[in-house]
C-alpha cells in the first residue's frame, strides 16, 4: 500500500520540530522492512500559505494522510504515536507489541 502524508508546520518552533521528529521515527519504525512505502511532503505554511488553504488546514503542526482514502487529519505533535499509527491505518505487528513491554 502506498502512503501520501503530508506534514504543515510554521517554521523552527519547538512543536514544529518535534513533529517532524515524531513522525519520522515512527514512518522508519513502522514502514521500513513492512512492504508498505510513504511519501512525506513537509510544509511551511509561512512559506506556502496556498497549500495549507488547499488542505483546509486550519492548526499547526498538522499530518494530512491524503493516500490511502480517506483523508485522515492528526492536529498536534505526533507525540501520542498510537493515535498516529490509528490515524494512518496502520497496524501494530505482535513482535512490536512484545517488544513495548
Amino acid at each position: 500500500m502506498n502512503y501520501l502524508l503530508k506534514l504543515y508546520i510554521v517554521g523552527q518552533t519547538p512543536s514544529s520540530s518535534r513533529a517532524i521528529h515524531n513522525l519520522k521515527r515512527i514512518c522508519k519504525q513502522h514502514f521500513d522492512g513492512n512492504g508498505d512505502s510513504y511519501e512525506l511532503e513537509l510544509i511551511d505554511v509561512s512559506q506556502h500559505p496556498e497549500k495549507a488553504e488547499e488542505d483546509n488546514v486550519l492548526a499547526t503542526p498538522t499530518l494530512l494522510r491524503k493516500l490511502p482514502p480517506p483523508l485522515q487529519a492528526i492536529i498536534g505533535d505526533l507525540s501520542d504515536e498510537q493515535k498516529v499509527i490509528s490515524g494512518l491505518g496502520l497496524t501494530i505487528l505482535p513482535e512490536e507489541v512484545i517488544n513495548e513491554h
